[in-house]
């Protein structure tokens, strides 16, 4: 697959834009460089492209590694307008793109903290998302999803966005692709879980269009999906966990057992991958040969916790790379330094 340059429209849209760039950088104390015709109120808040310093030779072989036949990377929990750990993470990924050359990148939701975004000229689009996953290794296809704060405001505007950007790819509110190289063959599934929770679909004041949304439709669709799936691997993307420790709410989990998990374990797909939890979890349950995997936030983490089912967990941020090969499916779990904190494999 060929990665993809992102091209922006001019205009207005760049006029607000370029503001909120300026805003951020001079809120995260970057000095300026190579100003001329910038005002000079603003030019301690603009700064040029940092220098990547090279890998070293030994850590280029320990990540050299990492990579399949099909590589992809996953993040989610993100929008953090670039603070807590969210750039750097953001800069690992894309030193880390350089070696392993992932086909693209899963965003798994809550893409913008808080209130999702306003419009496709909201300003949050710069802040959470263009200026910080600005590496050029980052510059290839991220398929997104919905997440609950995506819910909170605008998401005709986060599928919409894919008319703005060349990199941001997004054709409906769930959808599925295949990756094919090698000959090894791993179908995706995006689903769209806020719908099927009731507490989202209840409150429409703060989650205004998750009851508009035909849950039923939708799990009839990834029932008929995974019927003719016929790849190496089935891996299905959701943002809210079927099964995970955390204190949010415990019907969120129990709408998702019931709901989407019987169609899931009837087809017997190999991994349900999430986030929503802000930490890494690897969660196995009696009956199901299913791998439950939360990645962790690509910014602000939180603590966790065992239960029962589990067989790993961290509260370290970071982000997940998966590769496959005809006979193995691995996932990694990625710590914000670049350490491989656990490894799930399936094989053949």
């Amino acid at each position: 697959m060929k990665k993809k340059v992102v091209r922006e429209s001019c205009g207005r849209r760049m006029a607000v834009w370029s503001l909120a760039a300026m805003m951020l950088l001079g809120s995260m104390g970057v000095q300026a460089q190579g100003t001329v015709g910038v005002p000079a109120c603003c030019k301690a808040k603009v700064a040029t492209a940092a220098v990547a310093q090279p890998v070293a030779d030994d850590v280029r072989a320990e990540w050299q590694q990492l990579k399949g036949d099909v590589t992809l990377y996953m993040t989610n929990d993100m929008g953090r307008n670039g603070y807590y750990d969210q750039k750097p993470i953001a800069e690992l990924m894309g030193e880390m793109a350089g070696v392993v050359d992932p086909e693209c990148v899963f965003a798994a939701g809550d893409i913008h903290h808080f209130n999702g975004v306003a419009s496709l000229q909201d300003p949050l689009w710069m802040t959470n998302y263009e200026l910080i996953y600005s590496h050029p290794e980052l510059m290839i296809d991220w398929f997104p999803l919905l997440g609950n704060h995506e819910y909170r405001g605008n998401t005709q505007a986060v599928l919409d966005y894919s008319n703005v950007s060349r990199r941001w790819t997004m054709p409906a509110r769930y959808y599925t692709k295949t990756f094919e190289d090698k000959g090894a063959t791993i179908r995706i599934l995006w689903v769209d879980t806020a719908p099927m929770i009731d507490k989202y679909r209840n409150e429409s004041d703060t989650y205004p269009d998750a009851c508009k949304q035909d849950y039923r439709k939708q799990l009839a669709w990834v029932d008929s999906v995974l019927s003719a799936a016929k790849e190496d691997w089935v891996i299905v993307a959701g943002h809210h966990p079927i099964y995970a420790e955390t204190p949010k709410d415990e019907s969120e989990r129990a709408d998702m057992q019931a709901h989407l998990d019987p169609i899931l374990r009837k087809h017997k797909v190999d991994m349900y991958i999430c986030g929503h939890i802000h930490n890494f979890q690897h969660v196995r349950v009696a009956g199901s040969d299913i791998d439950y995997i939360t990645n962790s936030a690509g910014s602000l983490a939180r603590k966790v916790k065992p239960i029962e089912g589990t067989v790993f967990c961290s509260p370290e941020p970071g982000f997940s790379i998966v590769s496959a090969s005809k006979k193995t499916l691995e996932l990694r779990m990625i710590d914000k330094k670049g350490n491989v904190l656990h490894t799930v494999t399936r094989s053949k």
